[in-house]
């Protein structure tokens, strides 16, 4: 299943899906700050959805949800 990546201002996050257990899956957002100059010590943060789920399909749309909220509470 492809990441789903979001954008606002200098701000990136990317929705993705990890399979925890045995038809088990949890969706989880990236986040990360473009400064213009890429560097090992860039700042990333890794938000995990509280809840599975049963299918990949509805744990990226948890993902996508989140990363909706995240980017929505960010202001630049």
């Amino acid at each position: 299943m492809d990441d789903i990546t979001y954008t606002k201002g200098i701000y990136t996050a990317t929705a993705s899906v990890r399979e925890v257990q045995s038809d088990t899956w949890q969706g989880l957002v990236t986040l990360s700050r473009d400064e213009g100059e890429a560097s090992e010590d860039q700042e990333t943060t890794v938000y995990e959805v509280e809840s599975s789920s049963s299918t990949p399909e509805e744990a990226l749309e948890e993902a996508k949800a989140l990363a909706h909220r995240i980017l929505g509470e960010i202001e630049l």
